[in-house]
């Protein structure tokens, strides 16, 4: 019998490895981008000493702690405190005036990883006066990037550039405002962190838990494939309140999707949408 090619012994491999975390621990990978989910499991691999994807498996079938570490690499956890400024610019823009209407603004921040940008919103509803009108679900399906979020606690060397970042997006005050140094780091205070609820939910296993009126989840859906996105913007559609605002990444978008004529373009460059069906 003629060996198969190693790229196909791979791709099985791969396929038991998220079957047996699937059915054993119940997080479900199967769906997510292939090339990227590819070059993140090898660096486990290397970091777990092992040499297969085989080997991986059995390691983390048997270990929870192995399991947690894999959870923590696989997880993309790329953040920080206003991120893509001019997404706020346009957030300040084009979703407040919309905001200012409701007499109370509930809002879903979906794969909130450690916080930073969840934080950042908050400051930007402070600032334009509607934060104690509002209630902030951060969600995220790692549990250990949640408890991360919730203490609050951001590494103080990194204030200096979040400051930069902070100005650029239009912030109307002095950004030390909101922090104190606390714990070799810069800890939010304690009343930016009243008005957030942070809890576990995996976009794609978790039903909807409640409406809201705005959604964020950003940079999120392209490490899905394509059946995975589409049951995501589902979930997403089905949680926003007509007329609700929801806020994807630069390179996400609603075109091609099932729900494309179920919203219109607040703003095309920052994909900034309004739920109007």
């Amino acid at each position: 019998m003629s060996p198969r090619h190693p790229n196909e012994l791979e791709d099985i491999e791969i396929k038991l490895l998220l079957e047996g975390i699937y059915l054993y621990y119940g997080f479900d990978f199967r769906d997510y981008a292939m090339a990227s989910l590819k070059r993140r499991i090898w660096n486990i691999i290397h970091a777990e000493n092992v040499h297969t994807v085989s080997g991986l498996q059995e390691k983390v079938l048997h270990d929870p702690a192995c399991m947690e570490r894999f959870l923590l690499s696989l997880s993309v956890n790329v953040t920080s405190m206003f991120r893509d400024p001019s997404f706020y610019i346009a957030f300040r823009d084009k979703a407040i005036p919309v905001l200012r209407t409701y007499p109370f603004i509930r809002i879903w921040h979906a794969g909130c990883s450690t916080g930073e940008e969840v934080y950042s919103l908050a400051i930007l509803m402070f600032e334009e006066g509607l934060y104690h009108r509002c209630r902030i679900y951060a969600t995220d399906m790692n549990e250990a990037v949640l408890r991360k979020a919730k203490a609050g606690i951001i590494p103080l060397d990194l204030m200096q550039e979040y400051t930069q970042f902070y100005l650029q997006a239009g912030g109307k005050s002095d950004f030390s405002e909101y922090y104190t140094a606390a714990y070799n780091g810069a800890l939010i205070r304690s009343f930016l962190r009243e008005n957030i609820v942070f809890s576990p939910h995996n976009l794609v296993t978790d039903a909807s838990f409640n409406e809201f009126n705005v959604i964020l989840c950003r940079n999120v859906l392209i490490y899905f494939n394509r059946s995975l996105q589409e049951r995501v913007h589902k979930l997403l559609y089905e949680s926003l309140r007509t007329f609700g605002i929801l806020g994807l990444g630069k390179h996400e978008t609603m075109k091609t999707t099932a729900y494309e004529n179920h919203y219109e373009e607040l703003d095309s460059d920052e994909k900034i949408y309004r739920r109007i069906a």
